[in-house]
């Protein structure tokens, strides 16, 4: 049964892994996926400690060529990002070989995740159907555009099409411009989390059940960019009007926004009277904070233009250094400068949370890369191995985990169904 199966599975990945203590030790992910969300949430995995095997064709990953820049061998720093603490085995999951190949991996596996068109999969025998048949267990996640049911299933997705279809758009941006996407694909990677949510939580209802069965996950873009609208799109259920675009303002607390300096711009976000009173004390305008108009957050919020131009005209009568130290000193309101990537990459606080990690690389000896914001007190996240190179791991993979003799990859390379980087 595969209940049995699994446990070997699991004890062997344990028993190599035992020193690192790690949450996700005992997982073994097969990883179809490629660009973002998909990858995004694998390597969530492997940092702790999941071991994921990245299946690519013989070009890579399309985001190995999304660049610049690139690191001297070719990689490009957008694959760098998603793709550490993975394996890579190149497979032509064209050919019945490859397929062969696939099916092995999935029978020593626990999870699978990819993002084909939906139905893409079937026609080479890797979608949910054909997977569990091999192992019943399985748990499967399907990353599309609009989900695997619904009159748009078939519709190819990216991150800018959910983010304009999706309503985000409409809200980011200046009140009077244009509709303004997010400098990052922050739909992509939205779903990427609630895929690593979605896998752990069918990983958990299988062991406490002690389930025979496994499960698919469908998880779509544009249902994530709905999920993600929050409370802006709550409050247009609530009261049935079009929510507005705020520019860098909030539509429900006031003040809570970026105000100009005599030398740049800084942001202040006042969350409760008590802050205001503090506030209007620091910038010496204590008068605003007894005002019936401003007085409470319905009333500021009412009266937003006036108050917001009163600030912001005490504001540039100094520097932005001044108005960060005096408001500082308060203790109690949120505050900050703004800062570049650069800036934030060299700020104290970044190398204290370690959240710039250093990897050796083939092509890089010192890597530099994003770290994982998850901190665990007992089961520690862990970075043991770069992005890998294409087709790095590929004899490895199937010598080690399915027992292919040297014979039988060489013979396997030679007829192009694997490419092994030498």
């Amino acid at each position: 049964m595969f209940l049995a199966h699994t446990r070997k599975v699991t004890s062997r990945v344990a028993q190599k892994r035992t020193h690192t203590k790690q949450a996700l030790s005992h997982l073994r992910v097969l990883d179809l996926s490629r660009v973002l969300a998909g990858p995004w949430a694998t390597q969530c995995l492997a940092d702790m400690g999941a071991q994921v095997i990245k299946i690519e064709s013989k070009s890579g990953d399309d985001t190995r060529h999304w660049g610049p820049p690139f690191l001297q061998g070719g990689e490009s720093s957008y694959f760098i990002s998603t793709n550490r603490g993975k394996k890579s085995v190149v497979v032509d999951i064209r050919s019945p070989k490859g397929q062969a190949i696939i099916h092995d991996l999935v029978l020593h596996s626990h999870v699978v995740i990819q993002n084909f068109k939906v139905g893409g999969l079937k026609k080479y025998n890797l979608d949910y159907e054909s997977m569990k048949k091999i192992n019943p267990g399985i748990i499967y996640c399907s990353i599309s555009g609009f989900g695997q049911t619904g009159e748009m299933k078939n519709e190819p997705g990216y991150d800018f099409i959910a983010q304009g279809m999706g309503g985000l758009m409409s809200i980011t941006g200046e009140p009077n411009g244009d509709p303004m996407k997010v400098g990052v694909a922050v739909t992509d990677i939205l779903t990427g989390m609630y895929a690593s949510t979605a896998i752990l939580a069918a990983v958990s209802h299988q062991q406490a059940t002690q389930s025979k069965e496994g499960q698919h996950i469908d998880l779509s873009l544009f249902d994530t960019q709905i999920a993600m609208l929050g409370y802006r799109a709550q409050d247009c259920l609530l009261d049935g009007q079009v929510p507005k675009r705020y520019g860098n303002a909030h539509p429900t607390i006031v003040p809570y926004s970026t105000f100009e300096c005599s030398d740049g711009h800084i942001i202040v976000g006042v969350g409760n009277d008590t802050q205001f009173a503090q506030f209007c004390e620091v910038i010496q305008l204590s008068e605003l904070s007894t005002d019936p108009k401003f007085s409470t957050n319905p009333e500021r919020v009412k009266h937003r233009s006036e108050l917001i131009s009163i600030i912001e005209e005490k504001l540039k009568t100094n520097t932005r250094s001044y108005w960060l130290q005096k408001i500082d000193e308060t203790g109690g309101i949120p505050h900050s400068s703004i800062n570049n990537i650069k800036e934030v990459m060299e700020l104290p606080t970044v190398k204290e949370r370690e959240m710039v990690v250093t990897l050796p690389h083939p092509h890089e000896e010192n890597l530099k890369m994003i770290g994982n914001p998850i901190k665990m007190s007992e089961t520690k996240t862990e970075y043991k191995q770069p992005p890998p190179l294409l087709g790095q791991h590929t004899r490895e993979v199937l010598a080690d985990i399915l027992g292919y003799d040297q014979e039988k990859i060489g013979a396997l390379n030679r007829e192009g169904v694997i490419k092994i980087h030498e």
